[in-house]
């Protein structure tokens, strides 16, 4: 703070020249900033292709002006929306603008904090990106702060989920960008699997700002992201498989001195979330399914479906870890409380809870393309982020992100009372203290937000205080549309909101009720808005002279200023009077109901009390046999109840079982994350391999000429391959196997050269040098005849299908191999290290298979001359061209002579009479084939792709290579000079 506060001085000392400036000389400023900084960056001399130079030069020339844009940020919010930035929010601001993360208490204004350093770094030209938890907070927040955007000139965009591929391109192609975590995700996922760079819609990944830091960057990361399609596999097992479920018996561990034994059918693992069947639970369930040993290769599929079908039905709860809507199982965020549609469990546990509930099971599905959140955002430049909670996961942000946390002060003194935990014997006793103290700061007309853990603890809660005459509001998944709408008025004189998880993130709890949101509910109410239907993902211009619009409840509306100003001026009175009755009151009292596994979420519910120096107090009533206890806890509960002689009914506050519960928290936080960086360390292993796959992809697709690296380092690899194996360098001309050398010949390259060659005459060195000649010249001779033009279209598309593809196919062989690669500790092995070793070996085996699946296509591709034949060579061409055959690429329209026939690899020709030949469009039939097949994969992917949410799912990639190696990326270049040369 001390080195900051000079900073803060000077953008202060700059606020009455910003005031003296007209609109238009405010506005103007964004132009001269940009000039500014052009002028620095040229200034440097920095070479346009040395990314890190540029960096560090754009870097300082927007430090140097940061005092003056913040300055002119805070006067356009003065102007615009009527807000002025604190001095602590110029801190955050900075914080942010230096890739920190920077922990503000709820209340504080975040998001006009975010108005900083998004101007500062938009003037670069490279776009920013807001990432938010969901469309609600994208949509507001872009409307709301992008009113000071546009007044200085900035364009905003916002990606939000049903968008067309050309509404998110100008989106991002906007100075600043909002979105959630997972539209950005995809959207780089889905920019892999294009064929054109027109059809991309990201343009890079520069600076980014996380809102609600540590909700994306920690408790989500356990979820990679993963765009599926479905597989042609049938579903009856599930519904074979779930029928015996019931049947099996649970059991539960036997500990004795020398040894451990299970009883029933299967135990379970509640602190792992794990179970495990006994040798009487097989034996019982081989007999149930009527087969025989369930170790049996061919039983291996049944083995997994019920292992999965007795984690759905004894792990996962209805209303808890989801709910079903419209014959759907739709999955509940654990952190947040909230639904997440079109997210889908992997490795069948979704198929088995939807075969439990008796709902439509959807076939499994198959990776097409994924990455952990954790390595999309480190791809970012610069990365910051902003939360009220953060300070207690500094160490994960640190060694994951490399994030520093800087804690910035209050704006006013925090005044809120935390009390100590009340802890009973029973959740039953718990739960009528809760609501008894409910029911009395009721009376006393001091609101109260309570905290739940799930849907159904905030539904049983409902019902005690629906017995007791309690009024109160529910709000939990099943009533998350309405979310910020109940939240803002959750401050109101005697208002009890009963909450799970999701309680706040983004919405203000204000004492007497949010006089914004009532006025909106009015208006909309007595009809004096209509609905306006505006292009999703832009953000709304005024709308039109003395016209104002707005959200409510997800629709957006539009009234008149006069009745705009009329409601939002009676609201605010009123607000204010109930603010002071609020106030003397005691403001807001948050009572959570339970303790949650991570410290933040507890922070982030006591955080809704004592905003902006407002009073407030929060209480948590937790019980012995709560999750948190009763799994992470379970040693010492007993030995608590007999020392403090707990009895039934009768609460206790004691600081050794705060500090017990504290203990394990850090103890299931420890464990999260563990299982994170398990999933990291995975990724990074398979991360280096998809930047190889998509940097080779993005050189297709920028045009670069890859007819070299096919005719002389695929071709020569592949030929020196098949010498090795027929012709030996050692063995004598003899011993060569001649028949299997032209066989493979002909396989690969489509070429018959048995009548060519005299293997007789020839030495080792001649042969491979002959017929290395003759298949290049083949080659010359096809794009002798369809065009250099489109030759190297054709092979730019031929590369890209063949790539994704066995992409594809990869993802799906690394899938099978982590599945096992844990059984590798039995042998004393590291499973991670063996982990490394196989994925690499596979992936150079997918880069080889790559060149041969290249070459073959294109070698084998069959260019046929007027009399019906192929042509082949020299000889052939000099034949056709004498009958008339046309050298222009068949996409030429001034060709009016005859184009060749080109077939795909292993398509039969029709024979069909020379005179009535038609000139032929196969390559433009072959490009329309390939562009139908993308689209149909990225309309699956769109359709059908789902973030993974299984938490243990680790990812791959390949070992360290060498700076002197051959790059993976099967470039033919060393490593240094292709993927390694920005890791100098």
């Amino acid at each position: 703070m001390k080195r900051l506060r000079p900073l803060i001085e000077q953008i202060n000392a700059l606020e009455p020249t910003v005031l003296g400036l007209t609109d238009e000389e405010l506005r103007a400023k964004t132009g001269e900033f940009r000039q500014r900084i052009a002028a620095s960056i040229a200034a440097a001399n920095v070479a346009e292709d040395d990314a890190d130079a540029l960096y560090a030069a754009e870097k300082a020339a927007l430090d140097e002006i940061l005092p003056e844009a913040f300055a002119v940020v805070r006067e356009a919010g003065k102007r615009v929306v009527g807000m002025r930035h604190f001095d602590v929010q110029l801190v955050g601001g900075i914080v942010l603008h230096s890739g920190k993360i920077a922990e503000m208490k709820t209340g504080e204004g975040k998001t006009l904090v975010a108005t900083l350093p998004c101007y500062l770094n938009a003037l670069a030209g490279r776009g920013v990106h807001v990432v938010t938890v969901n469309d609600y907070l994208a949509k507001r927040d872009a409307e709301w702060m992008g009113k000071i955007y546009g007044f200085l000139g900035l364009t905003v965009g916002v990606i939000v989920h049903d968008l067309s591929d050309q509404q998110r391109r100008e989106a991002y192609a906007s100075d600043i960008t909002y979105g959630t975590n997972n539209e950005f995700g995809f959207d780089y996922l889905r920019d892999n699997m294009k064929f054109e760079l027109a059809d991309q819609v990201q343009r890079g990944q520069y600076y980014c700002i996380v809102d609600e830091v540590d909700s994306i960057l920690i408790d989500e990361a356990r979820t990679p992201l993963i765009i599926s399609g479905p597989t042609d596999q049938t579903t009856d097992k599930y519904a074979r498989v779930n029928v015996i479920i019931p049947q099996l018996e649970i059991g539960e561990l036997i500990e004795t001195i020398d040894t451990k034994t299970w009883s029933g059918d299967f135990v379970i693992d509640e602190k792992t979330r794990s179970i495990t069947v006994t040798d009487e639970g097989w034996e019982k369930i081989e007999k149930l399914l009527g087969i025989g040993n369930i170790a049996d290769p061919e039983n291996w599929d049944l083995k997994h479906h019920v292992e999965t079908a007795i984690k759905a039905h004894n792990l996962y709860k209805r209303d808890v870890e989801y709910v079903v809507k419209d014959g759907e199982v739709i999955i509940v965020d654990e952190f947040t409380g909230r639904l997440m549609p079109g997210r889908r469990w992997s490795d069948g546990l979704h198929q088995a809870v939807e075969a439990k509930e008796g709902v439509a099971i959807r076939k499994e599905d198959q990776t097409l393309a994924t990455i952990t959140f954790q390595n999309y955002f480190r791809m970012y430049k610069k990365l910051s982020g902003m939360t009220g909670t953060a300070e207690t996961e500094a160490a994960e942000f640190d060694k994951i992100y490399k994030l520093d946390i800087v804690v910035t002060p209050t704006n006013r003194q925090m005044l809120r009372i935390e009390n100590s935990d009340v802890v009973y014997r029973t959740a039953k006793e718990k739960y009528f203290a809760v609501a008894d103290e409910i029911a009395r700061l009721h009376i006393e007309k001091q609101p109260v937000l309570v905290g739940t853990t799930s849907i159904e603890k905030s539904e049983l809660l409902s019902e005690i205080l629906k017995r007791k005459g309690v009024r109160h509001v529910v709000l939990n998944a099943k009533f998350h549309e309405k979310e910020a709408e109940i939240v803002a008025q959750a401050g109101r004189l005697g208002m009890v909101t009963i909450a799970t998880n999701m309680a706040g993130r983004g919405t203000d709890i204000l004492l007497g009720g949010n006089a914004d949101f009532m006025a909106r509910q009015e208006l909309v109410k007595k009809s004096q808005a209509r609905a306006v239907s505006a292009a999703e993902g832009a953000i709304s211009p005024v709308a039109g002279p003395g016209m104002v619009r707005f959200y409510y409840s997800g629709q957006e509306f539009e009234t008149n200023q006069a009745a705009w100003d009329a409601a939002i001026s009676t609201h605010a009175a009123a607000a204010k009077v109930e603010h002071d009755a609020v106030v003397a009151a005691g403001g807001l009292h948050i009572l959570g109901t339970e303790r949650h596994e991570s410290r933040r979420v507890d922070n982030q519910l006591r955080g809704r009390a004592g905003r902006q120096g407002d009073p407030g107090a929060s209480r948590f009533y937790l019980s012995l046999e709560d999750d948190l206890m009763r799994i992470f806890a379970r040693e010492w509960v007993s030995t608590l109840l007999q020392r403090l002689g707990m009895e039934e009914g009768v609460p206790i506050e004691s600081r050794m079982i705060s500090k017990r519960i504290e203990s394990a928290q850090k103890a299931v936080e420890t464990q999260n994350f563990e299982s994170r960086k398990h999933i990291l360390e995975y990724d990074d292993v398979m991360n280096k391999q998809r930047e190889a796959v998509y940097g080779l992809r993005r050189q297709l697709m920028e045009g670069v000429d890859q007819k070299q690296l096919i005719t002389d380092d695929y071709l020569s690899t592949l030929l020196s391959n098949i010498l090795d194996e027929n012709a030996p360098e050692k063995a004598h001309p003899d011993e060569w196997k001649s028949e299997a050398l032209f066989t493979q010949l002909y396989d690969l390259f489509g070429a018959h050269l048995e009548n060519e060659l005299d293997l007789t005459q020839l030495s080792r060195h001649e042969l491979g040098e002959t017929i290395f000649e003759k298949l290049r010249a083949r080659y010359d001779i096809k794009e002798q005849i369809l065009g250099v033009q489109a030759m190297r279209y054709h092979e730019r598309i031929v590369m890209l299908s063949v790539l994704d593809g066995l992409w594809k196919d990869h993802l799906l062989a690394m899938d099978h191999l982590k599945e096992g690669i844990g059984l590798r500790g039995y042998a004393q092995q590291d499973p991670l290290v063996a982990y490394k070793k196989e994925s690499f070996e596979m992936f150079e085996g997918m880069m080889l298979r790559f060149q041969e699946d290249t070459v073959r296509h294109l070698f084998r591709m069959q260019i046929i001359g007027p009399d019906g034949t192929p042509i082949e060579t020299a000889e052939q061409l000099a034949q056709a061209q004498t009958q008339g055959i046309s050298q222009n690429s068949p996409h030429d329209p001034a060709s009016q002579q005859r184009t060749p026939d080109i077939l795909p690899p292993g398509a039969q020709r029709q024979p069909v009479p020379v005179p009535t030949r038609q000139p032929s469009t196969t390559i433009d039939a072959l490009e329309l084939e390939f562009q139908k097949k993308k689209k149909r994969e990225l309309d699956l992917a769109r359709s059908a792709g789902t973030p993974s949410t299984n938490g243990a799912a680790p990812r791959r990639s390949g070992e360290k290579v060498g700076r002197n190696d051959e790059c993976p990326c099967g470039s033919g270049k060393k490593y240094k000079k292709c993927h390694g040369a920005n890791e100098a």
